[in-house]
């Protein structure tokens, strides 16, 4: 399905925010960070975002008269995928097969939907210095061309790698991402900027991308105030909750795509489950879990498909139990209906995942539980 982009704005250039979060300053591990949830104003201003405008001169001498037409949905069409890493120290295969080589097992899966989401698990910048944490990994921005040519719209930077050499290479980051047709999601200058969705218009959709940080590095600090760079707190259910109901205001789909769990898991637990039902309730369509580094199976909730944790995805090709992940597809139907699955990958060399059977099209709504 060729895709038709009409426009991408970040909510921070509206202003959503009256008020940003404050974080806790010092030791900053999962769910010891409390936030004071963002504030969000009512988005009044935001023109509906598929509509076009047709003028008809008047038969009279009055001034012409404008027409509004909102263009009819099609079958709208999203891929997620979990822990991307463009770090050529870290995939070896990159230096002597190139950036493409990560994208070029997909048979452009990513070019026939109508959006891709990806969890960015580095630094795309040359700037900054390593930050005290155990693992530090720094993207190639030279990656960033091939990403986007294969179909990449939005990355998620709330995580714990996205600031492993400071804010200014996370802030320089967002810009070489944007500079190459990829939103970034998840962080930003400050509070406003961090919490605010990517916003695109697609075939008569409004969509809106959040992205929600529940895993935080060792030391310090990353969570993003009303004067300091950082990403979301995606451990506070508060936070997330406003900013899921700001953008449901405007959009006709909410995504969120969240770091959250333990590595290794399988499975939810309990307070992934919380939060997305959280988000759910507040209006979220969708969500894209990653952090496990294993797979997890496809969930539903009031009739909204949860991707507990998508596993690796450009990533080693280690260890075995690692290797075998998915791309999740959400699929919405201008009647309503909502289709999910996972698409079945395979890791076959470092940096490079694999469609384990050819792609059969997109998931039939049918596909949803009852």
């Amino acid at each position: 399905m060729p895709r038709h982009l009409l426009r991408v704005a970040l909510l921070a250039a509206a202003a959503i925010f009256v008020a940003s979060c404050t974080a806790v300053e010092g030791e900053a591990n999962a769910g010891t960070v409390e936030s004071t949830p963002p504030t969000f104003a009512p988005i009044e201003s935001l023109e509906p975002a598929t509509t076009t405008t047709t003028t008809t001169p008047s038969t009279t001498t009055t001034s012409p008269t404008t027409t509004t037409t909102v263009p009819p949905k099609s079958t709208l069409v999203v891929n997620g995928t979990g822990d991307v890493n463009l770090d050529p120290t870290f995939v070896r295969s990159f230096p002597s097969q190139g950036y493409a080589f990560a994208w070029s097992g997909l048979e452009g899966l990513f070019l026939a939907d109508d959006l891709t989401v990806v969890n960015l698990e580095c630094s795309a910048s040359e700037l900054g210095s390593k930050w005290d944490k155990a693992y530090n990994f720094k993207c190639d921005p030279a990656a960033l061309p091939a990403t986007g040519a294969a179909g990449v719209e939005v990355a998620n930077l709330a995580n714990n790698h996205a600031m492993d050499y400071g804010m200014e290479a996370m802030l320089d980051a967002r810009q070489n991402l944007l500079d190459n047709g990829i939103t970034p999601v998840g962080a930003g200058a400050d509070a406003a900027e961090a919490y605010a969705p990517a916003l695109f218009e697609i075939d008569g959709w409004t969509v809106a991308i959040l992205g929600g940080g529940g895993v935080h590095p060792e030391t310090g600090s990353w969570i993003a105030t009303a004067d300091r760079a950082g990403m979301t707190d995606g451990d506070s259910i508060e936070a997330m909750v406003a900013a899921i109901e700001a953008a449901d205001a405007v959009a006709d789909i909410v995504l969120v795509t969240t770091h959250w769990g333990q590595q290794g898991d399988t499975t939810p637990r309990g307070q992934e489950i919380r939060r997305a039902e959280a988000f759910i309730d507040a209006g979220a369509d969708g969500v894209f879990g990653h952090h496990s580094h294993r797979l997890n199976p496809l969930g539903w909730y009031k009739g909204r498909p949860i991707a507990w944790s998508l596993g690796n995805f450009v990533w080693q090709a280690y260890p075995a139990s690692a290797r075998h992940t998915a791309v999740a597809q959400f699929v919405f139907e201008p009647d309503g209906r909502v289709g999910a699955c996972l698409i079945p990958i395979y890791i076959e060399q470092p940096g490079h995942p694999v469609l384990e059977e050819p792609y059969a099209g997109p998931c039939r709504p049918e596909l949803q539980p009852d």
